[in-house]
Parts: structure tokens; C-alpha cells; sequence
């Protein structure tokens, strides 16, 4: 690229460079949470995404708004890993890391693989810096990188260099270097430039200094690359071959939030979120304010409570109630879900699943929920529990999740995690006529089976054990539901005995009743794998790319995901008892692994992690080829 007087740019090659094909690359892009690394990744990632890679991305960043700059825990990295084929995890290591100060370089290199690409802001590696983060020797001046392929970039001189006629100061221009290096880097990897031009524009559009200041830092950081001898190859990477369609990309928390917009237009209900900000489930309320267009309204309350008290009433009045949280959230809203198990109205329950207990890890990844969602309330007051397994999946899991509360009047859980919330991917836009008919058939006739002309509430559907439902004021239709035990069908207050046990038979029942798709189980060997993986949630990226190192290595392995987590599948029984061994991967210390235990009486092998962090692919690959070698010896 080059750019001429008037400030537009061009491409023109100023010197000849080797051109590498590769069908995948990992990146990582890090450095302090000021230096706008998740802004510079998902830049990268839209351009990957419009040129027709199949992407998958992991933001990983602190909890505290303004972390101690230059520290490690001050760090903030986004991976973005494209290819040409189909992908389903964000990589295991980076092909290349972009460093841009020595904090980033000590928290990131055991990750980067030999021989791998290490690129790095210099002008940062200062001798107070490098004390700051236990470094006692400057890394560029001994052999801590002598097994890397490492480019030095000035990247904060270059970057003031090129705003030098801006007027902007020093350290003004200095905040422009993100997008320096994400200049070297399109050009590394022939991205798109335009995509990333138009985006600054109207990010800045009240600010259009700033806007063609960043322009220029990501021009020189294109032009760096051209005209530098420390880059000798550049790298291409072709689209891939996704299903025919129109794909955007697409963050998980975004498409949880489209699944809701889609379930209110195909049910034609008003949609209530009643919700409070959580990490890392805020941003299903900012997008969903977006679209009041479509009858949807936000509520943001005082507190957790207020949140779900607000939906559960919403639900009430005939709209469809939802409230989004995270773990301590649903903590504080176990009461009022009760009280929706009771009431039994629909609710969508979205729990964004992170690193606990308490406050624990706000901004990293766990699935320790799972048994808070199926136990953590008073009394046998069972609740559905769906879970996406990916970005893009978490479409299809609203709408799954809001097909059920609707159809069988029932608060649903829905649980998806930090990995998925966070992450992005390609997602196929449904084509609307595909999608479910959600509506829903209120009560508008009394229907008192002793002809007193009275709405019982409690009167329940022959099939689905879901009770008649109608909108408040309905002439005619006066009835009373609470939180105090109803006698069956009139809905009056009760504390008989016999009905007490007929009532929680009943909802139990019904809960039990859902229907439910069979587990589908993925085997090319034909049914010669004994050994079955088994997972849930966002492991469902490293289970799958792990099986399919497996099975190169020649090994047979089968895998099945569970979305539906209560009710289990009706299968699931014969599905685990069908192979020799079965090992559930999860991001936590053993729940699912607990309730097929006791649900199935089948041993099942159980491994682990509660790190903050995503499985990797390497790491279940070893543990599937240790498991099918020892069942294979025991034969």
C-alpha cells in the first residue's frame, strides 16, 4: 500500500516478497489493557471474516477496568485462528505472537510453540519495564528468544513518526500503535484494508481527527511491512468452504441476543429483559436495547433481584420474561426462580458461566454452574437446562430454550459461559422461513371442570402437563397464582398433604416429559470406537478437534454433545452404555460426570479443569489416546 498527498491510499508492491500458502493460522495479539488489543483482534477477525475464512476467537482480558500498567496481570490478548476448512477452536498455540511490551512477551511466551513468530514493540522494552515483570536481562539481548523467529518493531516511533503532521501529542499519537500493528499484520497476511478503513471512520465520526490518525498509523504499519527488509515472507491463507449462504461474524453473547429477538417475532410476544449488568453477560442487554423495533424492551434495575422480578412479571402479563446474568447473579435470583417454577410461567434464565465462587474470575471461562442450575433452589422445584456449544450455536439454543418455557410453562436455564459469550465465528443467517412457530394459545374461556363458570389456572394440557395460561383482566378469567403451594387444577392456596404431593409429582412430571432431540453420536469408524467423549457447552470446540487428531493417529474414538441438560436425551441411557469407556471432559471439578453417575449407574471417566481457560486441543488429545490404549489392554 502506499498513499499518496491527498491521503488516499493505494496498493502498489514496492519490493518483492516470498509468498507462503497455508491452510490455518493462530495469532495472538497482546499487550496492556490500555493498548487496545481486543479492539485490534477483533478488527483482524471481522477482515478474516469478510474475506471468507472460517474463524474462531478467544478475547482474554483482566477483570479490574484499569489493571497496573505494564504487569502481568494487567495483560490483555485477543487470538483469532482462521483457515481454510472448518474450524472449532480458537487454536492451542499462536503461529505468531504480537507483543507490545514485556509483559505481554513473559505472560504469553511458554504458549508460543518453537520456532514460532514473535513480533515487538521495542520502545517499550525499557530497563524499568523489564524489572516491573522479573526480567532480569533485556530477552532481546540474550537467548531467551533464539528458538523464535523475532521482528523488532519500533512500532510507538513509527506510529508518532507518521502522526508527526497531525498535531497531536505525543501521547495521543502513542494510543494509535494498536492499529500500526494490525497494519503490519494485514499486510502479512493479505487481509482486506478497506473493511477496517470504513469501520475507523464511523467509529470516529464526531472525532475525524482521530479517525484519520488511526487510518494513518494502520497505512504505516501496511507500508512498514512493504518496505522493511526484517519481513521477507508474507502469508496467504484461503477462504474457506463453508455451506452455501450468507455468514457474518458473530459473538456469542450477540447471537443470544439475536435467538431472543427471533423467538419474539415467531412466538409475537413483547420480549422483557429485566436484567442487571454482569460480567460477562452485559452485553446481551446492550444489544438487545438496540431493538425495541421489534418489541423488544430493556429493563435494567437496581439489582439482581428487581432484574428477574421485572421478566417473571412480564411473563405474567402475557409478554415472555428474561433475565441474563451470571453465576453470583443467579445466586440472587433463586427465590424468584422458584417462585417461577410455582407461578409456572414461562422464563428464559440466561447464565453466562464464569470462574467462581463469589466474584471469583469475571472475565475467564468456567461451566461450574451445572448443578446450581439443576438444584440451586428450596423444595423440588425442577428446571429445564439448555446449553449452545458455540458462538454461533447460541441462536439456535435461545429459541430452543424459549420453545420450551413457552410450551410447557416452565422457567428455562440457559448456559452458555465466558468462551462462548466472548468468542466469535462465522455464523449462517437462518433463512426466517426455517424457523419454529413459537406461538402460543392463551386461555380465553373459563374452563372450570365442575361448571361453575370458573378459569381454573392449574387445568393442564393432556400432553405437555403445561397449565392454561392467560393474560391478567381477561373478563371472566379472574384467578390467584403465588409462591404458596396450589391445590391442583383451581390454583386456590393449599396445604394439604396429598395435594402437596400430587402438585410437585406433577411439575416434576412435566419437566421429565420435554420433548427432547435423541444424542447423536458421531463415529466414522462405523462402530468400531469403544471409547466415547462426552461433552457439554463450549468444550464442545477442543472435545471435536481433539477427536479428530485421534483419528488420524489411526485410533477410533466416538463423540457426542449434550445441549439438553435436563431433561437428559431419551437415549442417553443406552448411548453410554453402548461403549466400553466413556471420559466427559469439563471446566469444572466433575458435575456432569456426577449426574450420569447417579442417573445411569455408569462409570464414566472424568477430566477436569478449572483454570479460567478453554480446553486445548493437544491436552484432550492426549487424554483420549492414553483412554483408548488402556481399554484396548484390557480387552
Amino acid at each position: 500500500m502506499s498513499t499518496s498527498a491527498n491521503g488516499n491510499s493505494s496498493l502498489s508492491a514496492v519490493r518483492p516478497t516470498e509468498v507462503a500458502k497455508l491452510d490455518r493460522v493462530v495469532i495472538r495479539f497482546a499487550g496492556d489493557s490500555g493498548d487496545g488489543m481486543q479492539l485490534t483482534g477483533d478488527r483482524f477477525t471481522s477482515e478474516a471474516a469478510a474475506f471468507g475464512n472460517d474463524l474462531s476467537t478467544m478475547p482474554n482480558f483482566p477483570a479490574e477496568i484499569r489493571a497496573p500498567q505494564g504487569t502481568i496481570p494487567g495483560v490483555s490478548s485477543f487470538q483469532v485462528h482462521f483457515a481454510d476448512y472448518d474450524i472449532l477452536t480458537p487454536g492451542d498455540r499462536p503461529d505468531v505472537l504480537v507483543a507490545m511490551n514485556p509483559a505481554a512477551l513473559k505472560a504469553n511466551l511458554a504458549d508460543v510453540p518453537t520456532g514460532g513468530t514473535i513480533i515487538l514493540n521495542t520502545d517499550e522494552f525499557t530497563k524499568r519495564n523489564l524489572v516491573k515483570v522479573g526480567f532480569e536481562n533485556d530477552p532481546l539481548d540474550d537467548d531467551t528468544l533464539s528458538a523464535y523467529q523475532v521482528h523488532r518493531v519500533a512500532m510507538s516511533t513509527l506510529t508518532r513518526g507518521a502522526l508527526e503532521e497531525t498535531g497531536l501529542s505525543k501521547k495521543d499519537a502513542e494510543r494509535a500503535k494498536n492499529m500500526f500493528a494490525l497494519g503490519l499484520l494485514s499486510w502479512m497476511y493479505h487481509r482486506p484494508t478497506e473493511g477496517t478503513e470504513r469501520f475507523l471512520r464511523e467509529k470516529f465520526a464526531k472525532k475525524s481527527d482521530i479517525a484519520e490518525a488511526n487510518i494513518l498509523a494502520f497505512r504505516a504499519g501496511w507500508n512498514y511491512g512493504e518496505t522493511t527488509e526484517s519481513f521477507a515472507t508474507t502469508y496467504e491463507v484461503a477462504p474457506a468452504k463453508l455451506n452455501q449462504g450468507t455468514y457474518r461474524q458473530i459473538t456469542g453473547n450477540t447471537a443470544l441476543a439475536y435467538g431472543l429477538v427471533a423467538a419474539g417475532q415467531q412466538s409475537g410476544l413483547q420480549i422483557l429483559l429485566g436484567t442487571y449488568p454482569i460480567t460477562p453477560a452485559s452485553d446481551i442487554l446492550h444489544e438487545l436495547s438496540k431493538h425495541k423495533n421489534y418489541g423488544i424492551l430493556t429493563f435494567q434495575a437496581e439489582d439482581e433481584i428487581a432484574g428477574i422480578g421485572a421478566a417473571l412479571g412480564a411473563s405474567y402479563g402475557g409478554a415472555l420474561g428474561v433475565t441474563s446474568t451470571s453465576g453470583p447473579g443467579v445466586a440472587l435470583k433463586s427465590e424468584a426462580i422458584g417462585l417461577a417454577v410455582m407461578t409456572e410461567l414461562p422464563l428464559v434464565v440466561v447464565d453466562v458461566q464464569r470462574g467462581g465462587p463469589s466474584t471469583g474470575l469475571p472475565t475467564k471461562t468456567e461451566q461450574a454452574d451445572l448443578l446450581q442450575a439443576m438444584f440451586g433452589r428450596n423444595g423440588e422445584s425442577p428446571v429445564p437446562i439448555v446449553a449452545p456449544l458455540s458462538p454461533a450455536d447460541c441462536f439456535d439454543a435461545a429459541m430452543e430454550a424459549t420453545r420450551i418455557a413457552l410450551k410447557y410453562r416452565t422457567p428455562v436455564f440457559l448456559l452458555s459461559d465466558g468462551a462462548i459469550a466472548n468468542g466469535s465465528e462465522p455464523w449462517l443467517i437462518p433463512d426466517v422461513e426455517t424457523l419454529p412457530d413459537l406461538r402460543v394459545e392463551f386461555a380465553t374461556e373459563p374452563n372450570a371442570e365442575d361448571g361453575s363458570g370458573e378459569f381454573w389456572p392449574y387445568v393442564r394440557d393432556p400432553e405437555t402437563l403445561a397449565r392454561a395460561w392467560t393474560v391478567p383482566g381477561a373478563a371472566g378469567l379472574q384467578h390467584r397464582i403465588g409462591g404458596l403451594e396450589k391445590a391442583d387444577k383451581t390454583g386456590h392456596i393449599s396445604y394439604d398433604p396429598d395435594n402437596h404431593e400430587t402438585m410437585v409429582r406433577l411439575r416434576q412430571a412435566k419437566i421429565d416429559g420435554i420433548d427432547v432431540p435423541d444424542l447423536v453420536v458421531d463415529d466414522p469408524s462405523g462402530g468400531k470406537a469403544r471409547v466415547l467423549a462426552l461433552g457439554w457447552g463450549s468444550s464442545y470446540g477442543p472435545i471435536g478437534a481433539a477427536c479428530r487428531r485421534v483419528r488420524k493417529e489411526g485410533m477410533p474414538i466416538a463423540q457426542a454433545h449434550l445441549r439438553h441438560l435436563n431433561p437428559f436425551p431419551g437415549n442417553l441411557g443406552d448411548v453410554l452404555r453402548s461403549y466400553d469407556t466413556v471420559v466427559v471432559p469439563e471446566m469444572n471439578l466433575g458435575q456432569l460426570s456426577m449426574l450420569l453417575r447417579a442417573k445411569y449407574l455408569v462409570d464414566v471417566n472424568s477430566y477436569t479443569k478449572v483454570a479460567g481457560l478453554p480446553f486445548k486441543a493437544e491436552e484432550l488429545q492426549g487424554v483420549f489416546t492414553e483412554i483408548i490404549t488402556s481399554t484396548e489392554a484390557a480387552k
